[in-house]
């Protein structure tokens, strides 16, 4: 057996899936019918658990490829019911063999629907999963004890340590800093299959070993925690603004945007799936993007030398930005979208296109 606690005294028992244990994180969800691996070693999902809300996940199991990071980086996983016999070509393990393999707790068997919209009423919350404690009360006392996720900085903790040459063939004309809060594989391979040799740089990277390295452009990558926190990235930010074309990211485009002299804000629930409806300002046009931020940019505090570019139609919050002043743009959801869906990759050409006329 294994049980849900949340923050506010709600609970749900269940069943283990994956490693047994304890762990604590942020309890959200996420809507995609499919991606779950790529969820799973999201960097920005660190210090989270992942709730599903489609109800049969693992189907086609697991494979070495899909993977977005080199480790599964959710806190726990959440899920109504495990598909334990996978079915799929690429498959080489089920999803349950994989979250223990990485000793990663989780819980199955549980109302995903009833979690689902008790967060979407009260908030994304932190909460734990036991599969040796059953005791709320006990369970309770280590919850209070877990820092919130507003005011965190985790891109120090997932981000690399050294800075490294991503890209094999040195012979493509245009030279990319990557500043790693949180990196996504496919953002590295999408760079690269335009032309890009990229060289990914921590996340504590200075604007003095930037110029050093003097690329064509930089990409400021997505990440967990608060961007407000992220205090040595906005500081190296700031200071590249106008010296070198800058695209970022989903943190990266929270942190493009407080180092213009914008403001963030946490989400109540945040917005994760990869069907989410956003409406391209310039061209009128509405693009379906894959998400995954509990945070966002004020739009009421963009500067005046700053255009909103990108608006979530769930919502109308900020999904894009552009300074030309500075030579610099940013979105808040992933145009890199592994597995999907791929309306907005047209991004990586832009940024290719800012460089040229650099």
């Amino acid at each position: 057996m294994a049980v849900l606690l949340l923050q506010d005294g709600r609970f749900f028992y269940g069943d283990i899936f994956g490693a047994e244990g304890e762990t604590i994180g942020e309890v959200c969800f996420n809507t995609g019918m499919t991606g779950y691996q790529e969820i799973l070693t999201d960097p920005s999902y660190c210090k989270q658990i992942v709730t599903m809300t489609s109800p049969h996940i693992g189907n086609y199991g697991v494979n070495s490829e899909d993977i977005e990071s080199d480790k599964i980086q959710v806190a726990g996983f959440v899920i109504k019911e495990e598909t334990e016999i996978p079915s799929n070509w690429r498959s080489r393990q089920s999803l349950g063999e994989y979250l223990k393999e990485q000793n990663i707790v989780g819980i199955q068997g549980i109302d995903t629907r009833a979690l689902t919209r008790h967060i979407r009423d009260h908030g994304a919350m932190n909460g734990i999963i036991s599969t040796i404690n059953s005791d709320i009360e006990s369970l309770k006392i280590k919850l209070t004890q877990a820092p919130k996720m507003a005011g965190l900085d985790l891109a120090k903790e997932v981000s690399c340590k050294n800075f490294y040459q991503y890209t094999q063939n040195n012979n493509y004309p245009y030279k990319i800093a990557a500043i790693d809060f949180g990196i996504k594989l496919n953002i590295l391979r999408l760079l690269e299959s335009n032309n890009c040799d990229v060289t990914v740089f921590p996340a504590n990277v200075t604007s003095r070993e930037i110029i050093n390295f003097n690329p064509d452009g930089v990409f400021l990558s997505n990440g967990p925690g608060d961007p407000e926190a992220v205090k040595y990235g906005i500081k190296t930010v700031k200071e590249l603004l106008g010296k070198k074309p800058i695209f970022g990211i989903c943190l990266g485009h929270q942190i493009l945007a407080l180092a213009l002299g914008a403001k963030t804000f946490k989400l109540k629930f945040g917005h994760r799936g990869i069907n989410h409806p956003v409406k391209n300002l310039d061209t009128g046009k509405v693009e379906i993007t894959s998400q995954n931020h509990g945070f966002v940019v004020d739009l009421d505090s963009l500067p005046a030398n700053v255009n909103p570019t990108h608006v979530n139609l769930n919502d109308n919050t900020s999904a894009g930005i552009r300074c030309d002043e500075f030579r610099a743009f940013s979105v808040q959801y992933h145009p890199e979208s592994s597995p999907g869906p791929h309306d907005s990759r047209y991004l990586f050409e832009q940024f290719i296109d800012m460089m040229k006329k650099n």
